[in-house]
């Protein structure tokens, strides 16, 4: 998370750093408790990518690519589908007859997700934006990261300017409870 360089660079380190967690996951027994801090680091990773690309991602194409708003409403109903399983994964433990199965769902659902953003998605902004914008998003996004939850809220706004008003709050107390737990510090 916030690795610098433009908006497009950083969210495509992020892809490959969820696929490593993915394949993390599957390298571990099945059951092992490893398993499940692991999906705990996965969620923290996706939903602080996910809030930030509403913040300011899928904004940006709106207002750049043309056709945005279908390919923002797209996205953004992705991210809702991924958001349910991850809270559907939220409470299992790893041994759990479901915990794989909604791992493996979620897996298909987001390496979907991805590969759309970096072969449609990407190019398309990359077009219709100079590189100047670019690094400006690149600079928002990983702001937008550091503040953001770190726990699945499907029922919260996806959509600017609610998103960008009650997202911070939100990670704050997703922060706090994750420190007092000992939550994502494996």
């Amino acid at each position: 998370m916030g690795h610098g360089g433009n908006v497009i660079a950083e969210l495509t380190t992020d892809h490959r750093e969820v696929e490593a967690l993915f394949a993390k996951i599957e390298t571990q027994p099945v059951g092992d408790k490893q398993r499940r801090e692991l999906a705990d680091e996965l969620t923290m990773e996706l939903v602080r990518h996910s809030v930030a690309e509403e913040q300011y991602l899928y904004p940006a194409v709106r207002e750049h690519v043309k056709g945005g708003d279908e390919i923002a409403d797209k996205e953004i109903a992705d991210h809702a589908t991924v958001e349910r399983l991850l809270k559907d994964l939220e409470g299992l433990d790893a041994h759990d007859d479901e915990f794989d199965h909604l791992v493996a769902k979620l897996r298909l659902n987001v390496s979907e997700h991805v590969r759309d953003e970096e072969h449609r998605l990407f190019p398309l902004l990359a077009a219709a934006c100079t590189p100047d914008a670019l690094d400006e998003l690149g600079d928002k996004i990983r702001t937008a990261k550091k503040a953001a939850p770190t726990r699945p809220h499907p029922s919260a706004p996806d959509t600017p300017p609610a998103n960008k008003l009650l997202a911070p709050g939100a990670g704050l107390v997703d922060r706090a409870r994750d420190l007092l737990t000992g939550r994502g510090k494996s």
